[in-house]
């Protein structure tokens, strides 16, 4: 995305489609992928940590709670509501070391060398240029800070891959969100290339069986998505001969206990 105003656009999609999604940490992945995380992050109390996307605060609440008074969080997102209802949490919570700003964190007003830590769970494909973000953050941290990153494969997620498939009859080519960390060895060059050293993948698969009605309900979800924008190049009827399609796909692949749906996960660490 080269041009400035569709970035500037595009971005703004992206705020207003997680403002209606501000009730995503109530279901068991996001919650179960936070805690992930910081299950294999170096974290210790006293570290200041930047939480990047921070959503309603699923890492950043846990991360202060590891770090102590004499520790201290700053989550930032570019969506509102989500922050509202993260600051929100934070306040029946009690904490004090825990602060939640409205950023475009490809572009933050903080010093150079400021964090000990930086953490990215589960929202670097929704970043118009992940190699930059990735040293722009890298520039935040201190020497010897690290960066902990959950990110997943490109064979994560059925309904992104049924997708992408069904989609190029219609002459759309989908890009696959997962494909710049699609295996282990793209998530080190990815990290070597910013500057990282000494960098380190845990691999985890969180896979689940999936319920039809819950695919079926999905689908409006579907069409909201920023990184689903080619839709729009489609009338009314070939959106809905593609749902169809969509549909029928994910059909075949059903068993008795649903359809599976791999979620192979990346814990990626690396050291400034």
């Amino acid at each position: 995305m080269s041009n400035f105003l569709e970035v500037d656009r595009y971005k703004q999609q992206v705020a207003a489609y997680f403002d209606s999604r501000t009730n995503y940490d109530r279901g068991e992945f996001h919650p179960q992928i936070a805690h992930l995380l910081l299950e294999y992050t170096q974290i210790t109390k006293g570290k200041k940590v930047l939480d990047i996307a921070t959503g309603t605060g699923l890492v950043a609440i846990e991360a202060a709670q590891l770090v102590g008074c004499q520790g201290g969080v700053i989550g930032v997102d570019i969506s509102p509501g989500m922050l509202k209802q993260g600051r929100s949490k934070i306040a029946q919570l009690g904490l004090k070391n825990i602060e939640l700003i409205e950023a475009d964190a490809e572009a933050l007003n903080f010093s150079q060398n400021s964090f000990e830590l930086v953490l990215c769970c589960s929202a670097l494909p929704y970043f118009t240029n992940i190699p930059n973000a990735l040293y722009h953050w890298y520039s935040l941290l201190k020497s010897g800070g690290e960066i902990g990153l959950c990110v997943f494969s490109e064979t994560s997620f059925i309904a992104g891959i049924v997708l992408q498939k069904v989609a190029k009859k219609y002459g759309l080519e989908l890009p696959n969100w997962n494909e710049i960390t699609g295996n282990e060895q793209k998530c080190k060059t990815l990290l070597a290339a910013a500057g990282f050293q000494d960098i380190e993948v845990i691999t985890k698969q969180v896979g689940n069986y999936l319920a039809w009605e819950n695919l079926v309900t999905s689908w409006s979800k579907i069409l909201k998505n920023p990184l689903y924008f080619q839709f729009l190049k489609l009338d009314d009827r070939q959106l809905e001969k593609l749902k169809q399609d969509y549909f029928s796909e994910l059909k075949a692949l059903s068993t008795n206990q649903g359809i599976w749906n791999d979620i192979t996960t990346f814990l990626v660490f690396g050291r400034k």
